[in-house]
C-alpha cells in the first residue's frame, strides 16, 4: 500500500500511517526500532531497498530523509509504504526551505515510542555524527566511509577522532570475517607474533582499521602496503615458525595458511550493504573493540582523539552555564542545578530536617561506681 502526501506535516503523516495499518489489516505495531536513513535524491532508491531488506530480520519503521534546497518556502512531501517486501513501515520525507535546516523537527514526532533509534548515512556523513541534530536522536549512528567519493582515508580518520559511544562504520563491519579467521589462526597456531602486513587498495578504510586492530591487540607494528585490490587482498602475521596468512586476490575466495598445515580455501566474499546493516543492528550497545581500534588508528596517524564530552555531559555543562548567567541577572536557577547544589537532608522522628553529614559516633562508656 502506498500513500503520497504533498505540503503535509508530521501530524498528518502519523495519521496516514495509522490509517494505512488498519487498511492493511495490521493495526498493532510489531516493529522493534526506528531506522532513519539520511540520503539524497540520487541514492535514495538503493539505500531504502537495503533498509527494506534489513527490516525482514529487524522489523522497523524506516524514515528516509532527503534534504533539498533551503531556499524558498518551507515544504514537506511524504511517501508512505506498508508491505512492499518489508516487515514494517517506510516513510520517505522530502524537506525543502526552512525545514531542510531543521529535519529533526519533522523526524522526532514520527519516532516509535519506547524503542531504540538507529540512523544511517549511506553516503556523505557529518564529521561528528553524535553532534548532528538527527544523530543526537539515535542510540546507534552508522556511517560508511567507503562510500565517500574522495578522501576516504581522511574521512575515516575524522570519524575516528570524533568517536562517541554508539558510533560505528560499515568499514569496520566488513572486517568481521577477517578478524574471525585471524583469531582462529592464532588459536590453532599459538605463537608469538613479531610483525605483520595488511595489503589493500590505496584508499581503503577497512584496511586501515584492520591494521590498527592487529597493532592494538598484538602489540606489534603492522605494515600497510598497497595492492591492486579489490578491497583487502592479504593479511599476514609473522611468527618464529612461519607466517600466518590470508590471501584473497579475487575478492571471493581466500587462501588460508598456517605453519605446519596444508593451505585451505575459505569463502570470503565481499558482502552487500544489507548484510552489513543486519549485522550491525543485532547489537545496539557501544562497541568497545571499535573504540580501542579508532583510538589506536589516531595514535598511529599522529592525531589526537577528540576530547569532546558526551551529549549528557554537554547538556549538564550548558545548563550550569545558563544558571550562572541567570543568577548574575537576578533570576532563579534551574531546578536541576538547584537540586545538585542543595545539601541532602534527612527527616528525624520528631519531624525536623537535619543535614545528612557524616559524623563519627563515639561509644559511651558507663562508669561503675
Amino acid at each position: 500500500m502506498a500513500i503520497e502526501l504533498s505540503g503535509t506535516n508530521a501530524g498528518k503523516i502519523a495519521s496516514a500511517l495509522l490509517l494505512a495499518r488498519r487498511k492493511a489489516g495490521s493495526p498493532t505495531m510489531g516493529m522493534v526500532m526506528t531506522f532513519i536513513v539520511v540520503t539524497d535524491e540520487g541514492d535514495h532508491y538503493d539505500a531504502l531497498r537495503s533498509a527494506r531488506a534489513v527490516s525482514r530480520e529487524h522489523p522497523s519503521r524506516i524514515l528516509g530523509v532527503i534534504r533539498r534546497s533551503a531556499r524558498g518556502a518551507a515544504n514537506l512531501d511524504a511517501e508512505i509504504k506498508i508491505g512492499d517486501g518489508g516487515a514494517g513501515e517506510q516513510v520517505l520525507l522530502r524537506m525543502s526551505g526552512e525545514l531542510a535546516k531543521h529535519p529533526e523537527s519533522v523526524v522526532l514526532p514520527l519516532l516509535l515510542p519506547d524503542s531504540p533509534v538507529v540512523i544511517w548515512w549511506p553516503g556523505k556523513a557529518p564529521d561528528d555524527p553524535a553532534a548532528d541534530p538527527l544523530g543526537s536522536l539515535a542510540q546507534r549512528r552508522i556511517t560508511d566511509m567507503a562510500a565517500v567519493s574522495r578522501g576516504r582515508a581522511a574521512a575515516m580518520l575524522q570519524q575516528a577522532q570524533n568517536y562517541q559511544p554508539g558510533n560505528t562504520d560499515l568499514s569496520w563491519t566488513r572486517l568481521t570475517p577477517w578478524r574471525a579467521l585471524l583469531a582462529a589462526a592464532l588459536d590453532q597456531y599459538p605463537a608469538t607474533v613479531t610483525g605483520g602486513e595488511v595489503a589493500a587498495e590505496r584508499s581503503n578504510p577497512s584496511a586501515d582499521l584492520l591494521m590498527a586492530w592487529l597493532s592494538d591487540r598484538l602489540g606489534v607494528a603492522i605494515e600497510r602496503t598497497i595492492s591492486k585490490g579489490p578491497g583487502i587482498t592479504r593479511a599476514r602475521l609473522c611468527t618464529g615458525g612461519g607466517d600466518v596468512e590470508i590471501s584473497r586476490p579475487d575478492g571471493v575466495l581466500a587462501d588460508f595458511s598456517i605453519p605446519n598445515a596444508p593451505n585451505r580455501p575459505v569463502a570470503l566474499k565481499r558482502r552487500d550493504t544489507a548484510e552489513l546493516l543486519a549485522e550491525e543492528l543485532r547489537r545496539l550497545d557501544p562497541d568497545d573493540i571499535y573504540d580501542d581500534t579508532v583510538k589506536k588508528l589516531c595514535k598511529i596517524s599522529g592525531r589526537k582523539p577528540s576530547s569532546t564530552p558526551s551529549l549528557s555531559v554537554k547538556s549538564t555543562q550548558e545548563s550550569e552555564a545558563s544558571d550562572e548567567k541567570a543568577s548574575a541577572a537576578g533570576r532563579t536557577p534551574s531546578a536541576a542545578t538547584a537540586k545538585k547544589a542543595s545539601p541532602r537532608r534527612r527527616t528525624t522522628t520528631s519531624g525536623r530536617t537535619t543535614k545528612a553529614a557524616k559524623r563519627p559516633t563515639k561509644a559511651r562508656k558507663k562508669s561503675s561506681r
